[in-house]
């Protein structure tokens, strides 16, 4: 039996996330709400995720490519420091006398300022040693805050979109939402949304993929948790939509005359 080789394994195209493919996808759903909803707002909303998935494809990539102008600038500071404190420590003559007959005040003193400087150097090299880190970190979570925004506007259309008042049930009061749905219509409204959020979580993960940073992974956990709580209360619609079109269908089928043999 011959197993496959690590390299072709490693190289799986299934192990990965593939932006074009995201990009892909949601073209082809603005397409269908365009084709089914044209005149909603919720098109719109599509388009707009859909660009975001255009610039989350560069602005990743942008993430996950090393930058070695900034690296370059960040180990020619780390250098000099470097060299700094190597100068301060070889320029101080250590005189054990001189230290014995310090009292324990001044004795602290001295140790006290020689801490300092050392935290100073520490504190200076890791802040030029993680700059290239920070702005990326600062990038990835500018785009995973638009993408938490977008995932509350789609909420918010789908907000009003009640199962029961596509039955038309009740009485309509002035403040009443407007609704012209379909029990079909308004399940692949609601459908559409579920798949919406669904992509702004797969564009979420793009950013953690190659950018394994402890932040941005709180960042997108945190967003896959919203949109699968928001993707949640929309099943419960369609759920509820399911039961009443079998409801309607039973009413139905009960309610048309059955011809009797003569």
């Amino acid at each position: 039996m011959t197993t496959p080789s690590s390299s072709s394994v490693t190289s799986s195209p299934y192990r990965s996330l593939d932006a074009e493919k995201i990009v892909q996808s949601a073209t082809v759903l603005c397409r269908r709400i365009e084709e089914r909803l044209p005149e909603r707002g919720l098109h719109r909303v599509c388009l707009d995720l859909l660009q975001v998935a255009r610039e989350a494809e560069e602005r990743a990539h942008w993430v996950a490519q090393p930058h070695w102008p900034i690296r370059l600038f960040n180990a020619l500071v780390i250098a000099a420091l470097l060299w700094l404190l190597g100068a301060l420590f070889f320029s101080v003559h250590f005189d054990i006398r001189a230290l014995l007959a310090l009292s324990p005040a001044d004795f602290l003193q001295t140790l006290e300022a020689g801490i300092n400087d050392i935290v100073l150097i520490g504190a200076a090299l890791f802040f030029f040693g993680s700059v290239e880190t920070r702005l990326k970190r600062s990038r990835a979570l500018h785009a995973l805050h638009e993408l938490r925004s977008l995932a509350h506007v789609i909420d918010m259309h789908q907000l009003t979109k009640d199962p029961e008042r596509a039955l038309k049930r009740g009485t309509r009061t002035p403040s009443s939402p407007r609704e012209e749905f379909s029990l079909f219509e308004l399940s692949r409204y609601l459908d559409y949304c579920s798949e919406m959020l669904a992509l702004i979580g797969k564009i979420a993960a793009l950013y953690l993929q190659e950018f394994p940073d402890p932040v941005t992974s709180a960042a997108v956990n945190e967003i896959e948790k919203l949109t699968t709580d928001l993707s949640r209360k929309i099943w419960q619609k369609i759920s509820i939509l399911h039961s009443l079109e079998g409801l309607d269908a039973a009413k139905a089928a009960h309610s048309t005359p059955t011809s009797s043999d003569p």
